[in-house]
C-alpha cells in the first residue's frame, strides 16, 4: 500500500472512531435521560395519590388499585415492548414510550372522575414499560466489556436522580398551581423529552444494535452462560421483593419506635439517598471485585442491617438507614450489569425485558405477601423474615459461578 493509501486508511479509521465515540455518548445520554424521567414519573405517583384521594374521595383500597394498575401495566408490557423494538427499532419505541408516559399524565390532568384516571395510569404504565429493556440494551451495546458494567451502574444511578428530582419538583409546582396544571406541564415535558430522545439517537440505532462476533470455540461457554441467566433472574426477583417489602413496611416499624410522620419522611430520604449512592458505587465494585463477592457483600449487609435495625432505638436506627440503603439498592446495579455477560448480544433486549418483568413484578407482589405475614405475626417479626429470605440469594449467587467463569473464558 502506498503512503497516500495508508494515510487515507488511517484518516478513515479516525473518522469511524470519532463516530463511534459520538454514538456511544449520545446513546448513554439518551438512555440516562429516559431512565431519570421514567423513574421520576413512576415515583411521582407517591406525591399525587394523596391529592387524588382528596379530589375524588377515594378509599385506601382504591388508592392501592391505582398504584397497582400503573405498576402492573409497566411490568406486564416489558417483553412486548422489547419484541416491538425488534421490529421497529429501539430508539423509535423508546421515544414513543416516553411520549405515551406523557400522554398518561395529560389524560390525568383532564380527568373528571376515577374511570378516566384509571385509563391515564394504564396508558402511563404502558409507556413506562419500554424504558428499562430498551435503554439498558442501548447502554450494554454501546459500551463493551467491563465498560458495560460501569456504564449500566451510571445509567442505574440516573434513575435514582429522577426519583429524587421529579417528585420534589412536582411538590413545588403544586404549591404554586393546581395539581391538574402541574400534571399537564409534566405531560408536555415528556413529549419534549421524546423528541429529544429521537434527536439524540438518530443514526446510532444500527451501531447500538450491532452484535459482536462470538470468539471461535465459544459455543460451549455460551451455552453454559445461558444457563446462568435463570439464576441471575432468581436473584433479581428476591432482591426486588426484599427492597419493596422493606420500604413498604419501614414506616410502620419506625412508628412502633415512636417516629412521627415528618421524621418518617426524613428516614425514607436517608434510605433513598444511600440507595442512589449504592447503585453507583456497587456497579463499580462489581467491575473491580467480581459479581459473586459483591452480591455476597451487598445482600449480606442488607440482612445484617435489617436485623440490626430491629432492636435499635429510633435515633440509632436512623443512623443505620443510609448504610441499609446502599446495600439494599446496590445489588441491582451488579445484577443488571451482569445480564450482557450471560446473554448473546442479539438476545440482550429480550433478556433485559424478562429480567425487569420479574424484578418489577416481584416488587409489586411482595408487599402483599409480606403484609399477610405482618397480619399473621407483627411488623418486627416480618422484617426478620425479610432478612432471612434475602440470604437465599447467597447460594444462588454461588451456583452462578460456572456461568460467569464460562463468559470470562470465552472473552479471553
Amino acid at each position: 500500500m502506498t503512503e497516500i493509501g495508508v494515510a487515507e486508511a488511517a484518516a478513515g479509521a479516525g473518522r469511524l472512531d470519532r463516530f463511534s465515540r459520538n454514538a456511544e455518548r449520545r446513546s448513554f445520554v439518551a438512555a440516562c435521560g429516559a431512565h431519570a424521567l421514567h423513574d421520576g414519573y413512576t415515583d411521582l405517583l407517591y406525591v399525587l395519590l394523596p391529592l387524588w384521594q382528596a379530589e375524588f374521595g377515594l378509599g385506601y383500597a382504591e388508592i392501592g388499585l391505582l398504584r397497582a394498575l400503573y405498576a402492573g401495566s409497566m411490568a406486564g408490557f416489558q417483553v412486548p415492548a422489547a419484541a416491538l423494538a425488534d421490529r421497529l427499532g429501539g430508539p423509535l419505541v423508546l421515544a414513543l414510550g416516553t411520549a405515551l408516559a406523557g400522554v398518561g399524565y395529560l389524560v390525568a390532568g383532564i380527568s373528571a372522575g376515577v374511570a378516566l384516571l384509571l385509563v391515564a395510569l394504564a396508558v402511563g404504565g404502558l409507556g413506562a414499560s419500554v424504558q428499562h429493556p430498551i435503554a439498558s440494551s442501548l447502554v450494554a451495546h454501546a459500551f463493551a466489556g467491563r465498560r458495560s458494567r460501569t456504564a449500566l451502574a451510571s445509567y442505574n444511578f440516573a434513575g435514582d436522580l429522577g426519583k429524587m428530582a421529579v417528585p420534589a419538583a412536582t411538590a413545588g409546582l403544586v404549591v404554586m398551581m393546581p395539581w391538574r396544571s402541574a400534571t399537564l406541564l409534566l405531560g408536555l415535558a415528556a413529549l419534549a423529552a421524546a423528541a429529544g430522545v429521537m434527536a439524540l439517537l438518530r443514526g446510532v440505532s444500527a451501531e447500538a444494535g450491532a452484535a459482536e462476533p462470538a470468539p471461535s470455540g465459544a459455543c460451549s461457554e455460551t451455552a453454559t452462560a445461558g444457563r446462568g441467566f435463570p439464576l441471575l433472574l432468581a436473584i433479581g426477583i428476591i432482591d426486588s421483593a426484599t427492597r419493596m417489602g422493606f420500604l413498604t413496611f419501614l414506616p410502620f416499624l419506625l412508628r412502633l419506635k415512636g417516629a412521627e410522620l415528618p421524621l418518617i419522611g426524613v428516614a425514607l430520604t436517608l434510605v433513598f439517598t444511600g440507595g442512589a449512592a449504592g447503585k453507583l458505587v456497587c456497579g463499580f465494585l462489581g467491575a473491580r471485585l467480581g459479581v459473586i463477592p459483591t452480591v455476597f457483600l451487598t445482600e449480606g449487609l442488607t440482612a445484617v442491617g435489617i436485623l440490626a435495625l430491629l432492636p435499635l432505638p429510633l435515633g440509632a436506627g436512623l443512623a443505620v438507614l443510609p448504610l441499609i440503603g446502599v446495600a439494599l439498592n446496590g445489588t441491582s446495579s451488579v445484577l443488571y450489569g451482569t445480564v450482557p455477560e450471560l446473554v448473546a448480544p442479539e438476545r440482550r433486549r429480550r433478556a433485559f425485558s424478562i429480567f425487569y418483568t420479574g424484578a418489577i413484578g416481584a416488587g409489586a407482589l411482595s408487599p402483599v405477601l409480606y403484609g399477610l405475614a405482618s397480619d399473621a405475626m407483627d411488623v418486627p417479626a416480618m422484617m426478620g423474615l425479610v432478612a432471612a429470605v434475602v440470604l437465599v440469594t447467597l447460594p444462588l449467587a454461588w451456583a452462578l459461578r460456572p456461568a460467569l467463569q464460562a463468559t470470562t473464558a470465552s472473552s479471553s
